[in-house]
């Protein structure tokens, strides 16, 4: 099993998911979790954690580097 690696810290679903796409364009496969500990039942939209292969960490950065205003995304390894 491939390790996971903290690429970057999103500060809500939609922007996770946003990262994501950048990920998956750029041809790494990440994956999400929340950020914090909430209630199972609640709803709110938590902090997300993108995941990436430890193998594809460097590649990740650069991606979202390069495909994103460097003001809207908080990288956190």
């Amino acid at each position: 099993m491939t390790r996971m690696v903290q690429v970057a810290v999103a500060g809500d679903v939609t922007e996770a998911e946003e990262i994501e796409s950048m990920l998956r364009a750029a041809g790494i496969d990440p994956q999400l979790e929340p950020a914090i500990d909430h209630h199972p039942r609640s709803i709110e939209d938590a902090p997300q954690k993108v995941l990436v292969p430890e193998a594809s960490l460097e590649a990740a950065i650069h991606a979202i580097e390069s495909l994103s205003d460097p003001e809207e995304i908080i990288t956190d390894p």
